[in-house]
């Protein structure tokens, strides 16, 4: 019986040898965020022979093969292809439809065949249902999914949904979101800021904190390649995770679409509602926290796509737009008093275009834009939360618009067979605009209400509608990036060098406090007599019993909080590499890059300048154990640099204000204003923050490096049948170095006394950028401006070593789309552990980059280390599709995880006491050490997502109607707990300790119709 291929199984056989020994002798050049794939393989012996790849976007290419047959045509674009093998002008073979994988290389071998027999045959791809999911020409590791797969899969329509498919991939649980309001991830034990993203080759990263990236309309991503580790010297800027998006392109063939979509909000399951874990004195509803019962939401989305040829086989156009629009009805916690209730519409208009060029068969322009959107408005009201009513109108939300637009240009030169050049500039400009609807600049913010003095208000707590801050309106970000890569094949090698160089800058970042400048905060302790603060020298707050109106330990305090910077920084790298393919079986990749990052404070003054070689080595392999591509051994080793986000820029090296002045009170106004005060302390600041520009000198440890960290990698594919696909993966991370802010400057200054110095106080900093847990050398300034350097140890700075450690074990099989059904199944076991957590802190929902309170001093690192809030020891995936008739197909998607660490934090020591004045943040819970991990887990989370797709046969497969319920069994388990188990004082219980202010969604339905023709 003959095959799809026009011959029988020994030919088959034959071939796919020939493919593989082709793939292992020829070696890929597209790696990481490429946005290309290449097309290989070998020709029988011969002279004369020429391999033409001709593509359904105009592409063509003539090739020779060497004297060993071997070919390669590298940096396609991705499309369908024929290739065809030409003897002396006469077409001896041919394979048709011919399918890229972004970043891989796929096998086109020609059997021994002459002009006179030539057989017309199906192309083939290494991904496909005839030759085996393994690539053994890489050594990284990535999931790739297809434009094909996400119209099938029940999932977010996102690019953090989609990465999540990938094994070591995990929710954050800290709640982090990006600008845009897409819940973030965590790559193998790193923080949520120290992925990459990309779009078409550009870096959209979000440039301030790293939180997130602009991603493409869902109906416009062509493939996303989700890397895990391992990539290539070309590409840096990570040591979590990379996710990278290709958009579609015109073909030689118009195609038109449209889809609707629509989230109903009454096939959405209630949330549960939230409650004081100890009720507080004033309280609003008994012990009621937040109604989330109360709140509905709905989504719609509309899309639409257009592309084909401007010109045949030298001008394409794709172009695409998605409308999406959420609207919500929502009621907040009750201690919320500016918004009690609210109704929220987020409108978010994504735009996608693309024009390739086709100058000539060897030169190639694509000129790519994208609109990346978020914009909200609606109303606030006054809410009864014991008859749970929405009462009258308070006045509307604030307008925010986030999100941006990117436009990139690519040129790609093939100036020989062995020789390509491509270079990429692009321009990305974001904006976080936030303006209140109704401000009055003549009333007061009040804060904490809960926690008002009962005798002075009645036993209910007074508050009002003030915002919270107030931003410039011409708050956003800029972002350039501009790469050269160079291609050169010779012999068994092909060395590939080039540059990547980024430029960032954020604009009038920051906020400051609305009304007259100050917020107030109540707070309470039931100890009275005891210090609100035992921090020394000015830090220190008297207990409020010594003062008028404090023997019951109510007081409030005055908080003034002001930073409005414009920051930039410059991030450059140059690399070279090698793939050497050593025998036809073992393929080395042996990559070195050199990354230099420097930053700006807002006077354009350098404060960061890391400039000397950063070198990163990429040592990679590829074993083909059996020779015939059904058993790939792979591992490899890196060094991975990170280059500050620009958050640090606005706070250590600008001289922000964050003070609190301390009051007792005797009475509250109608707007909640305390009355009769008596002041109790003057301006205090935990971390000195009194708004005095620092010398660029001395914001940074001297000589500081760069974050990096240290991966290693070994694993094996294994095909079984026809059609599956196993392995296992052993992944290790070391964080080598780290950032961080250090703000307990009495060290650095008696240590400058010790010395003989005689620092001058003015010019000593609030905080300094070190390496945390390392030795460190301070610079401070004399009366003159002369420097001193001041060295301190990490015992004399009072830290431990840093420690951030990841390991990971990954068991996987798949079966490829064999007609009928697609399926894979993969399961993690995990451990993350260690000090510190990276740049920021899921326990206490501090997402500013690298300053966080982590290594702020020595007491907030004791009892830190633990298994951190990323660690998830199982984590079980399995996601697929089956084709159980003609016009029907379902899905689904489930992910299963162990929870992460419980949490309990409280004031310091057996004392309770509070020695840097950061309250209840301490790794102390009832004044005994609470390392992470010592109060046990979260409760495991079990998300079962089903889809059912139907298209009925009289419509000519161009109709679709789709019905997806998510986390079907509506399992709503905590992912994040209040973790502070004291609240303003020492001994006082925090009544929102445990509360799960976190869930996994309740069960909600999509309903969708699509058109393409």
């Amino acid at each position: 019986m003959k095959n799809q291929f026009g011959c029988r199984t020994f030919c088959r056989k034959s071939t796919l040898t020939m493919a593989v020994l082709a793939g292992l002798a020829t070696t890929s050049t597209a790696f990481a965020q490429s946005t290309t794939g290449n097309i290989s393989g070998s020709v029988p012996a011969g002279s004369n022979q020429t391999i033409v790849v001709e593509g359904s976007t105009g592409v063509r290419r003539e090739v020779q093969p060497d004297a060993k047959g071997r070919y390669s045509a590298t940096n396609l674009p991705l499309g369908s292809y024929k290739v065809s093998l030409l003897r002396d002008g006469a077409t001896v073979e041919t394979r048709e439809n011919v399918g890229l994988r972004v970043g891989q290389s796929t096998d086109v071998s020609f059997a021994s065949a002459s002009a006179t027999d030539a057989t017309s045959l199906s192309g083939v791809t290494v991904s496909g249902t005839v030759l085996p999911n393994i690539d053994v020409t890489t050594v990284d590791s990535r999931t790739v999914i297809t434009a094909e797969q996400l119209a099938k899969l029940p999932m977010g329509r996102n690019a953090e949904a989609v990465a999540k498919l990938a094994p070591g991939v995990v929710a954050n649980s800290g709640g982090f979101t990006s600008g845009t309001g897409r819940s973030t991830v965590s790559f193998s034990g790193s923080s949520v800021t120290e992925n990459a993203y990309y779009i078409n080759g550009f870096n959209t990263t979000d440039p301030l904190n790293g939180m997130g990236g602009l991603q493409l309309p869902y109906g416009a991503i062509d493939q996303q390649e989700v890397y895990t580790g391992g990539y290539s010297a070309q590409y840096g800027r990570s040591d979590g995770g990379v996710i990278s998006q290709v958009g579609k392109r015109g073909t030689n063939e118009w195609k038109f679409g449209a889809q609707l979509l629509w989230e109903p909000a009454f096939a959405r399951a209630k949330y549960q509602d939230l409650h004081y874990t100890s009720t507080p004195a004033t309280q609003v509803a008994g012990n009621l926290y937040w109604p989330k019962s109360e709140n509905t939401r709905s989504t719609t989305t509309v899309s639409a796509y257009a592309g084909g040829p401007l010109i045949k086989d030298k001008l394409f156009l794709f172009v695409a737009g998605e409308f999406e629009r959420n609207e919500q009805h929502n009621v907040n916690a009750v201690d919320n008093t500016s918004t009690p209730a609210s109704t929220n519409r987020f409108n978010a208009p994504r735009w996608y275009g693309k024009l390739d060029w086709n100058i000539t068969d060897n030169n190639i322009l694509e000129v790519t834009g994208a609109s990346d959107k978020r914009e909200g408005s609606g109303t606030r009201y006054y809410y009864d939360f014991n008859d749970r009513k929405r009462l009258g109108t308070i006045g509307p939300v604030d307008d925010t618009k986030t999100g941006g637009d990117l436009h990139v240009f690519k040129y790609t030169g093939y100036i020989t067979d062995s020789l390509t050049i491509s270079a990429l500039w692009g321009e990305m400009k974001t904006s976080d605009y936030d303006s209140p609807g109704a401000y009055d600049p003549n009333l007061t913010r009040v804060a904490n209400v809960t926690s008002q003095n009962p005798a002075l208000n009645g036993g209910t707590p007074i508050g009002n509608t003030q915002v919270t801050s107030l931003a410039d309106a011409d708050r956003g970000n800029k972002q350039r990036n501009f790469r050269l890569d160079i291609s050169y094949q010779i012999g068994d090698h092909t060395i590939l060098a080039g540059i990547d160089n980024m430029k960032s800058q954020a604009n009038d970042i920051g906020t400051r406090d609305p009304g007259p400048g100050y917020v107030w905060n109540y707070g309470h302790t039931i100890n009275p007599n005891a210090p609100i603060s035992t921090a020394a020298g000015d830090q220190f707050v008297p207990a409020p019993a010594l003062y008028p109106n404090g023997a019951d330990g109510y007081y409030v305090s005055q908080n003034v909080s002001n930073n409005l910077v414009t920051v930039r920084s410059d991030q450059r790298a140059q690399y070279l590499e090698d793939k050497w393919q050593v025998t036809d079986r073992v393929l080395f990749s042996l990559g070195i890059r050199n990354d230099q990052f420097t930053d700006y404070n807002p006077f354009g003054q350098a404060f960061i300048t890391q400039t000397k070689p950063q070198w990163a080595p990429r040592i990679g392999a590829s074993w083909d154990v059996l020779g015939d591509g059904s058993f790939k051994v792979f591992g490899n080793a890196g060094r991975y640099y990170l280059g500050l986000p620009l958050n640090p820029a606005t706070g250590a090296a600008s001289g922000y204000v964050s003070t609190q002045t301390y009051y007792t009170y005797g009475g509250i106004d109608a707007n909640g204003v305390p009355t009769g005060l008596t002041q109790i302390s003057g301006a205090v600041s935990a971390n000195n923050s009194y708004g005095v520009p620092p010398d660029p000198r001395t914001v940074t440890a001297r000589n500081l490096e760069a974050e990096h960290q240290d991966e290693f990698i070994l694993g094996f594919d294994k095909t079984l049948g026809e059609n599956w696909v196993y392995g296992a993966k052993l992944t290790r991370r070391l964080l080598r170095t780290a950032i961080d802010d250090y703000c307990e400057i009495d060290r650095v200054t008696d240590k400058a006394a010790a010395l003989g110095f005689t620092p001058d106080p003015s010019k000593t900093n609030s905080c300094y950028l070190i390496n945390a847990g390392q030795s460190n050398t301070f610079t401070l300034l004399d009366a003159q401006g002369n420097q001193l350097l001041v060295p301190l140890s990490r015992e004399e700075m009072g830290f431990q070593a840093l420690k951030r450690k990841y390991y990971g074990l990954e068991l996987f099989m798949e079966h490829s789309f064999d007609g009928t059904w697609y399926g894979k199944f993969d399961y993690v076991f995990s451990r993350s552990y260690g000090n510190t957590e990276g740049q920021v802190r899921s326990d206490l929902r501090q997402g500013g980059a690298s300053a966080s309170e982590d290594w702020d001093n020595a007491a907030i690192m004791v009892n830190t280390n633990g298994v951190q809030n990323n660690d998830h020891t199982h984590v079980f995936k399995a996601y697929g599709y089956w084709q159980v008739a003609p016009e029907w197909q379902v899905s689904g998607n489930l992910n299963v995880a162990s929870g992460g660490p419980e949490l309990c934090l409280g004031y310091y020591g057996p004392d309770h006491s509070n020695p840097t004045g950061y309250g209840n943040a301490y790794h102390w819970c009832d004044g005994e050490p609470s390392p992470p991990g010592s109060h046990g887990r979260l409760p495991w989370t079990f998300t079962l997502d089903l889809g059912v797709t139907w298209r009925p046969g009289f419509a000519n497969d161009k109709l679709a109607f789709a019905a997806n319920v998510f986390n079907v069994l509506n399992q709503q388990r905590a992912i994040f707990r209040n973790p502070n188990k004291e609240g303003d004082s020492p001994y006082t219980p925090n009544p929102q300790y445990r509360i799960p202010l976190y869930e996994t969604d309740p069960r909600y339905a999509r309903l969708s119709v699509t058109y393409d023709f």
